[in-house]
């Protein structure tokens, strides 16, 4: 006898098989649902945004005049009769039917159809470039309508794709194996089914078996469960819905770019690599297991870029995320089995980096720095993880031939640190990249402004590359540029990418302390100081972590030709920043400067040619003032009102702004920067909205905004209690 008792040969029936069955019935159901819940959430957003298209579409042919349909049909239609009628736009004749143009005098059935056929393939190629830009100022019905049914998908967040594809697959797997093993669900049925044909059931069902393990293992039916769960839920009202777009609008941009087939050249987003690079590029399939997040095309294009040609130069402009396409090479390697990756920055950005690799992946983040890097050191040898490590400390540490692991990449943030092979610090890494197969140097300044140096990079990397670089590749123009060192750099600009993002990209500069920056902020905090603990980061200049990572920012803009405007409550931080950054600089506008003078200062910035940077008091420069110059905004601190921030950043980005807006807040970890931020962030975000966009809250911001008296009593005492804490034995 066998299981359940059948005969030999009728197994496997029985109340076991029954079970399988009827769990895998339920994965597979649970598969459809998430398939059928994503169709009618994307079915909903095209719905909403294929009229917002047309409009687009429409007024775009309508600024063209009708004589470019002869540049279609190459002279071959007669367009006389068809002006005299006053049809003088193609937008017009798209908009005329078959009949109505026939009855124009003169045209006639050819003419007719071969008019609409070119205005359709003006159309269709109208339609391949538009893009819908949402204006929070301008709510009407039928955008608000979008963000709700986009808000379903951005809910869903990165697991949507994973969802989807695993529920695809599963069904194909399933579907014929549970029909193939039905008739194990009873004795009887087995019983009756041909001996030739059992066998056949018996390996259905060991299949069916199989495939439940796997998508278990796999953590498939959690994940079913929740995002058939998060594409089914809907925003509490519209002001949800546009609050949260306002929140997370790159999540909202990316799929629009995604769903109406429109977004950056494609050849720009490849960085004009030749068309078989780019091909093998293409056909590497990231694996995003690991990730959180979900990347826009050229950040999933540059991560494979680094995975396929393996020693290269990642040199997208500033505010494109590199360091989340670094991340994502690191989680594809990581879901392929790497267990060790090793990161070199600059301490400026140590912070940034383990706060980003914990946030947009499930990698585990190990800084490597500090009086214990060497104990941190060891524990990554042991354990693996993400070791991320300053050029300073790196040279202290044991090197690649001593340190017993090989890492599956390194990454070397703001490469262009390690230009001087003959430093101690590019000493230290490039022992690493000697013998580290994959390695990704990241860099914002565009490598064809600076040939020699890009020629000492390419050397650490590729070092046959080296000769073929010239200073005349360089002087022929960034894409001729970009083209001939190909297999070793890529790098994208914002104007040719960006199209697909909002006009604001915010970026949270997290720093530690330096010592005399601590000792500077205890001293406030013992004091009970609320304004000198928040600008105690910039109280000794010479060894301020902030005031370093705002030169760094600002070189970079300049590297790149942008503007700057940077902002500080405090005119003692302004004047700190004015010293450290040099002779160049407008400003500081503060309140004490007229009206007038103010007006001079920033019409001096705006036709300043190239780089500038401009100085402003945030009271002052906050409000009347059009910015629109710059494309760079650095707060130099977090601010009491969140209005007081959001007015100031909308100095820059408002009509006029051509580029897409970067603004870095500096923060300072474990100080009243994330006190402030904690704070703020526990206030109702609804009341908030609602707040803002009411007439009251136009002219009278403190009404919504916490309070500074209980603000900073509060922050005094958290702070006084966590470092009497910190300080007890």
């Amino acid at each position: 006898m066998t299981e359940g008792g059948t005969a030999e040969g009728a197994a496997p029936a029985g109340r076991a098989a029954r079970e399988l069955l009827v769990r895998a019935g339920g994965l597979l159901d649970a598969a459809r649902g998430v398939l059928t819940d994503h169709t009618r959430a994307v079915t909903a957003v095209r719905t909403c945004l294929d009229p917002l298209l047309d409009d687009l579409v429409r007024a775009g042919l309508a600024a063209i005049p009708v004589a470019r349909l002869k540049d279609v049909t190459e002279g071959r239609l007669r367009l006389g009769a068809i002006e005299q009628a006053g049809l003088t736009t193609v937008g017009q004749v798209y908009g005329a039917g078959r009949y109505e143009l026939r009855q124009i005098p003169g045209v006639g059935a050819q003419t007719a159809d071969q008019a609409l056929a070119a205005a359709g393939q003006i159309a269709h190629a109208v339609r391949d470039t538009v893009a819908l830009r949402i204006d929070v100022d301008t709510q009407d019905e039928a955008v608000t309508a979008l963000l709700g049914a986009l808000y379903r998908l951005v809910e869903a967040g990165p697991d949507v794709r994973r969802a989807v594809d695993g529920a695809r697959a599963l069904a194909e797997r399933l579907e014929p194996l549970i029909t193939a093993a039905g008739p194990a669900r009873g004795r009887l049925r087995m019983l009756l089914t041909g001996r030739r044909a059992r066998a056949g059931v018996r390996e259905a069902v060991s299949g069916v078996r199989v495939a439940v393990a796997d998508a278990v293992e796999r953590g498939l039916p959690p994940l079913f469960a929740q995002v058939s769960a998060d594409l089914l839920r809907e925003p509490e009202s519209a002001v949800a819905a546009w609050v949260d777009f306002e929140l997370r609008s790159a999540e909202y941009y990316s799929l629009l770019a995604e769903l109406s087939g429109s977004g950056p050249d494609r050849d720009a987003a490849e960085g004009f690599l030749p068309s078989g690079m780019a091909d093998r590029v293409r056909g590497l399939r990231l694996d995003d297991a690991r990730l959180r997040v979900s990347l826009r095309g050229y950040q999933s294009f540059g991560a494979r870029f680094a995975l396929v040609q393996k020693r290269v130069i990642l040199g997208d402009e500033m505010g494109l995320g590199k360091t989340v396409q670094a991340i994502a090479a690191l989680a594809h390697l990581a879901a392929r089995g790497e267990t060790h990756f090793l990161v070199v920055c600059p301490a400026s950005v140590l912070i940034n980096w383990s706060r980003e690799v914990r946030a947009r992946s499930t990698l585990r983040a190990l800084p490597v720095h500090g009086p214990e890097r060497r104990e941190a050191f060891a524990e990554w040898r042991e354990t693996g993880g993400v070791a991320v490590t300053t050029f300073d400390a790196l040279h202290t540490l044991p090197g690649a031939a001593d340190a017993g692991v090989r890492p599956g990449m390194l990454v070397v943030d703001e490469a262009h640190y390690v230009k001087n092979p003959a430093t101690r610090r590019s000493r230290a890494v490039s022992g690493w990249s000697a013998r580290t197969d994959r390695v990704l140097f990241l860099t914002g300044t565009p490598m064809e402004n600076r040939v020699e140096e890009f020629r000492s990079l390419v050397r650490q990397l590729r070092p046959e590359l080296a000769p073929a670089v010239s200073a005349g590749q360089g002087a022929a123009g960034s894409e001729a540029f970009r083209r001939a060192v190909a297999p070793a750099y890529l790098r994208r600009n914002q104007r040719d990418v960006l199209t697909e993002l909002p006009a604001v990209v915010q970026v949270d500069e997290w720093e530690e302390f330096s010592e005399g920056d601590l000792l500077a902020y205890r001293e406030a905090v013992a004091a009970g100081h609320f304004m000198r603990m928040r600008r105690a980061a910039y109280a000794r200049p010479e060894t301020s972590a902030k005031l370093n990572r705002l030169r760094e920012l600002v070189a970079e803009a300049a590297g790149n030709g942008l503007k700057v405007v940077v902002f500080s409550y405090f005119r003692e931080v302004l004047a700190v920043v004015r010293e450290a950054l040099g002779d160049g600089v407008f400003g500081p506008l503060s309140g004490s400067v007229a009206a007038n003078r103010r007006q001079e200062l920033v019409d001096g910035f705006a036709a300043a040619d190239g780089h500038a940077v401009l100085l402003c008091q945030i009271q002052a420069g906050g409000v009347g003032l059009n910015l629109q110059a710059a494309s760079v905004v650095i707060l130099c601190e977090p601010q009491i009102k969140p209005t007081t921030e959001h007015q100031a950043v909308a100095r820059a980005h408002r009509m006029g702004q051509i580029r897409t807006v970067q603004v870095h807040r500096l923060l300072t970890a474990d100080s009243v920067d994330q006190r402030m931020l904690d704070i703020v962030a526990r206030k109702e975000r609804l009341f908030d909205a609602y707040a803002r966009r009411s007439d009251v809250a136009e002219t009278t911001p403190d009404a919504v905004d916490v309070s500074d008296g209980e603000l900073a009593r509060r922050v005094v005492e958290e702070e006084q209690r966590r470092l009497r804490a910190f300080a007890s034995p």
